[in-house]
């Protein structure tokens, strides 16, 4: 009854409520006494309160943790037409289920046929989802995710291991994207600076996996960013570490050499200054099965000049695959860009973004110089697959 209303809302149908609900239906009633409880014994004797409080903040729990898990299942729902019309049409197929459904109760092994097949459009196993969709490829090296405006790579090293530069926005999209690629296990999750498209969604990646370390540039602004990583750190007992220019590490196949920012970058930002936090964005270079990548956080023209003349920039020259600074804005330095002469770059954007992002002439200017240009508005997912020169991409 409450579904067409739903979907007028959210544009969404959702495949786990009802289920979600009967699991969470034996919570409600004690923690709604328990609340209304609390509410009542507050204004006389607040050490009750605290006590009834406490006691239904369990169940309250209990029916929060079944939301969360319910909506991170990959097939927890299916866009939908936001509109009355769509409303209409949903009321229509409900009832049409209904019907259906009543006919399949007299067929008890057609009604665990389908149970089968519903709980498997909901959980999407990863080596059910690469069978039928392909995805991820086999032989993947690198992923982009799709996590709207922001920015969450992934870095195969090993079976079931990945390191994680960004995280993205939204800790339910970066989650999504580390369960279809079956990560259980992060050696490092490396954040190229504080701006919250690049750390929100820190949660969806120690959700559920073994996290050895978070590294972080030394420019903490935003302040409240800053913070927010260092909580999540220490909840988890996660050591933090500053990444600076000059560090190298490995982790399985993977190589990576730390080219930006200096060992000594400033510890504030002068009102005025051009880059900020983005100049701050640790850069990496990386090196797995032959390939090489050059990945740029937000670098803006004054530290991407700086890193072209940096000791470093003779191995800049010429990767095989470009993370685009700053999710292709026009805040690039073009000499730049010719000299690292991409074979691919990559785009990390939101579908509509009010930014303008990627612009028009940053495009133009990588496609001008021979660079096959894919972004996630419009190709989804992008993984880089193969070895050395033979580097091919797929999309999700």
């Amino acid at each position: 009854m409450c579904a067409p209303v739903v979907a007028v809302l959210s544009a969404r149908v959702s495949l786990v409520g009802v289920p979600c609900n009967l699991l969470a239906e034996f919570a409600v009633a004690p923690a709604t006494v328990l609340g209304f409880a609390a509410l009542a014994a507050a204004p006389v004797a607040m050490p009750l309160a605290e006590s009834l409080a406490w006691c239904g903040g369990w169940p309250a729990e209990w029916i929060a943790g079944i939301a969360r898990t319910g909506a991170r299942l990959p097939g927890a729902g299916v866009d939908w037409p936001g509109s009355w019309a769509g409303a209409a049409l949903l009321a229509l197929v409900t009832v049409g289920v209904l019907l259906a459904g009543r006919r399949l109760l007299r067929h008890p092994w057609w009604c665990g046929l389908c149970a089968l097949l519903l709980i498997l459009v909901v959980v999407q196993p990863p080596p059910l989802a690469r069978v039928i969709k392909g995805w991820p490829p086999p032989d993947w090296r690198m992923v982009m995710c799709d996590v709207g405006q922001g920015d969450a790579l992934v870095l195969a090293a090993g079976e079931g291991t990945a390191v994680v530069v960004d995280t993205g926005p939204d800790p339910a999209l970066v989650d999504h994207c580390l369960r279809s690629l079956g990560i259980t296990r992060v050696p490092l999750v490396l954040l190229t600076h504080y701006h919250a498209d690049h750390v929100a969604g820190l949660p969806g990646v120690l959700r559920g996996r073994s996290v050895g370390a978070i590294g972080t540039t030394a420019l903490e602004e935003p302040a409240d960013q800053a913070e927010f990583v260092r909580r999540q750190a220490t909840a988890r007992h996660i050591p933090l570490r500053r990444a600076s220019a000059g560090e190298q590490r490995r982790s399985g196949p993977l190589s990576w050499q730390v080219v930006w920012p200096p060992p000594s970058p400033p510890t504030t930002t002068a009102p005025g200054t051009e880059g900020g936090p983005n100049d701050a964005s640790v850069t990496l270079l990386v090196r797995t099965a032959g390939i090489r990548l050059l990945l740029l956080g937000d670098l803006e023209p004054p530290a991407q000049r700086e890193l072209a003349r940096s000791p470093a920039a003779a191995a800049l020259k010429g990767v095989d695959v470009l993370k685009v600074a700053h999710h292709g804005s026009a805040h690039q330095d073009f000499a730049f860009l010719r000299q690292v002469a991409p074979r691919l770059a990559l785009i990390s954007c939101g579908e509509d973004n009010t930014y303008g992002h990627p612009a028009p002439g940053t495009v133009a200017a990588l496609r001008a110089q021979g660079a096959t240009v894919l972004r996630t508005d419009r190709d989804g997912a992008l993984a880089v697959t193969g070895k050395g020169r033979e580097l091919r991409v797929a999309g999700d």
